[in-house]
């Protein structure tokens, strides 16, 4: 991967305006996340029907992971990253509109190509703009992609109490995630791949990735059904108000972002493999607290757990396979991600599955099983790491 920087730019400044696409991400799509509720009544489908509805966003990422891959082996991230932020923002717009079941699902499968085109190359310009510092900030990006989210989240829960229409609400955050994409973009870092960084048409992790490929399948299994189905637990299985129901996803993203603000300082001091483990022990143990005693305090205890086992996982197995030899940094964060989407794209339509027949909670405690393979497979699969830019780092 052949990196230029602008030298009218700071390596500061190209982090701030790369760190904004994050920002862009994670507010688009915690937007979409924090009115699921609203849109499953105003459609008024039941949780099987909501979970085969939602499988159209993760088809969406999975069908277009081998294509994002092949164009990041062969253009720029930067322009990459800017088309796919623009049609992320034109999707969400289109959700909010979305007036019966057909349209949402139209809307929520392009939501899910654009969102793949956004993430996989905002997350190679983050393994670039790591190059340019000997300290590790990766987890940081990730921290503002959580900020983000909780930001969103706490907008999303204003609209409901002000009964805002999703139109008008997902109508004025794409209009001005816009915006900030306009601004951010001249500031991005260029990335053109080197030829001996293409790669085929489709590509799964090879066997040095494929460890990296089960942990995110594990992982992204868990924030998949956080997303969707974190507010709908609180309303069914904790019997929470209206306004209180987002209160469970509002609790889990604050974790999630303090869990990435704070990453990067515990990974160098204690290492890659112990906070991969560590994160597996708390998934497990949030999940089951909530399952087990499903009251607003202790669910939301819980779910504050979850978010930050979460927290960290996608961020540092991401700049583990971006390291990879023979391969562009997207290239490799797409083979990865093509195993870990599949968690979440098959775990959350699940969970609903499960839900209707066998209650909510039974669902959210089989989930509690992707925390435990988290820590069997960070055990006997990985050797102790530390980050890039750590003192003990290779």
């Amino acid at each position: 991967m052949s990196i230029t920087a602008d030298k009218s730019l700071s390596p500061g400044r190209i982090r701030v305006m790369v760190a904004l696409f994050f920002f862009v991400s994670g507010f688009g799509f915690a937007t979409w996340a924090s009115r699921i509720p609203t849109i499953q009544q105003q459609l008024h489908l039941n949780n099987e029907q909501l979970g085969a509805v939602l499988f159209a966003l993760p088809i969406g990422l999975m069908g277009t992971l081998p294509v994002t891959g092949v164009l990041l082996s062969r253009f720029d991230s930067r322009r990459i990253m800017m088309i796919g932020a623009v049609l992320f923002n034109i999707m969400l717009c289109a959700i909010g509109f979305a007036t019966q079941t057909w349209q949402l699902v139209l809307a929520l499968f392009f939501f899910g190509v654009s969102r793949n085109l956004l993430n996989i190359s905002v997350n190679a310009q983050s393994i670039g703009v790591q190059a340019l510092y000997d300290r590790s900030i990766i987890a940081r990006f990730h921290g503002i992609w959580s900020l983000a989210g909780m930001a969103a989240a706490g907008l999303g829960a204003c609209m409901v109490s002000f009964s805002v229409s999703t139109a008008w609400h997902f109508g004025i955050v794409g209009l001005l995630l816009t915006g900030l994409c306009a601004y951010a973009f001249p500031g991005s870092l260029r990335q053109q791949p080197t030829a001996r960084e293409r790669r085929p048409w489709f590509a799964l992790p090879d066997r040095s990735l494929a460890k990296f490929g089960l942990i995110s399948f594990a992982s992204m299994a868990c924030e998949g059904a956080m997303f969707d189905w974190s507010g709908i637990y609180f309303r069914e299985a904790v019997h929470a108000s209206r306004h209180v129901a987002t209160l469970g996803f509002v609790v889990y993203m604050i974790a999630v972002t303090v869990g990435r603000l704070t990453g990067d300082r515990l990974a160098n001091r204690f290492g890659i493999r112990t906070m991969l483990t560590y994160s597996g022990a708390l998934v497990g143990a949030g999940l089951l607290l909530a399952t087990f005693l499903p009251y607003v305090p202790t669910a939301g205890l819980g779910f504050i757990l979850t978010g930050f086992g979460v927290s960290c996982v996608i961020p540092m197995v991401f700049s583990m396979a971006g390291r990879s030899a023979g391969m562009s940094s997207g290239s490799a964060i797409a083979a990865v991600s093509t195993v870990g989407y599949l968690g979440f794209l098959i775990v959350p339509p699940v969970v609903g599955s499960i839900a209707q027949h066998a209650g909510l909670p039974s669902a959210f405690g089989m989930l509690a099983a992707f925390g435990v393979s988290i820590m069997g497979l960070v055990q006997f699969t990985l050797d102790e790491q530390r980050p890039v830019g750590s003192p003990d780092s290779a």
